[in-house]
């Protein structure tokens, strides 16, 4: 006996539904009329700058999020300023250049309550080369050149916190002592969470040195440190921990699981300089307990 085919459900709402995905277009871009568009006079030698790192960083975003030339984002910015009515000079293309290259991006993030717990890892980038199916069909036809993007999250709300990128060639542990120095002094760092590639004496020193708790699963042929400094002791701590409850009842323990997180967020994701857009959640469609006959 065959089956029934299934009838279709009929949606009751397209109104609201129409009308989240009409939001999820709309464009607001909120100009702070206290912030510092102009530099500040730092009392270096040599000619002082004009534009503040906020005003560059502000024209590189709507560049990147609209995929604008150079002199096309100082007109759009100078529109922008003039619709905000600010009277604000605006870079021109060859400052946005020269600027652009040593700029420290500013990387905006939430703050919790407690310590900063982080989450580290790694992914490539491919800049340089034929695109993946191309690659696939009709084979690497030139060269294809990657770069490695270190990441280190926030386990509480996934913002990201610190990035560095370096060559392919680059390994992840030499790099995780330049992320710790990312985040404030002030600020204290609970636990850093990490594979077992960042289990080197840099890495767990470098924890260490900002009082944090090291979750980094020894490698399956580790041996124990000699315990002449507090590094080493706290990672034989994770080795005697292993052993004797099993790395299972440890990963539990130190839910060190969390880490699917950034692993989810470096498969799925690539960094990139987006302006801050607001989030408008989409109506799903609601569907009536009556279904429409065939």
């Amino acid at each position: 006996m065959s089956k029934p085919s299934p009838t279709p459900d009929r949606t009751t709402n397209w109104s609201s539904y129409t009308a989240s995905l009409r939001k999820r277009g709309s464009l607001l871009i909120w100009l702070d009329k206290d912030m510092t568009w102009l530099a500040p006079q730092d009392g270096n030698p040599g000619r002082p700058a004009v534009f503040s790192d906020a005003a560059i960083q502000f024209c590189l975003t709507i560049k990147v999020l609209f995929k604008l030339p150079l002199r096309q984002t100082t007109g759009m910015v100078a529109s922008l300023l003039k619709l905000s009515g600010l009277d604000w000079a605006v870079p021109d293309y060859t400052t946005l250049c020269r600027r652009q290259k040593t700029l420290a991006v500013q990387i905006p993030y939430r703050r919790v309550d407690g310590p900063l717990n982080l989450l580290v890892d790694s992914t490539g980038i491919k800049f340089l080369g034929d695109g993946e199916w191309q690659a696939r069909k009709q084979g690497v036809q030139g060269r294809r050149q990657w770069r490695k993007v270190h990441l280190a999250t926030d386990t509480a709300t996934s913002d990201i916190r610190a990035v560095e990128f370096t060559s392919s060639s680059n390994g992840d542990s030499p790099i995780l002592p330049d992320l710790l120095d990312q985040i404030p002094e002030g600020e204290d760092i609970g636990s850093v969470t990490a594979d077992g590639a960042y289990d080197t004496r840099r890495c767990h020193t470098a924890i260490i040195d900002r009082h944090a708790t090291p979750i980094i699963p020894i490698r399956k042929n580790g041996r124990p440190w000699k315990e002449d400094c507090p590094a080493a002791i706290a990672r034989n701590e994770i080795l005697r921990a292993t052993r004797h409850y099993g790395r299972a009842f440890w990963k539990r323990w130190t839910v060190y699981h969390v880490r699917s997180r950034i692993e989810a967020r470096c498969g799925a994701s690539r960094p990139s300089a987006n302006a801050s857009m607001p989030e408008t959640p989409t109506a799903r469609p609601q569907k009536s307990k009556y279904a429409s006959p065939l």
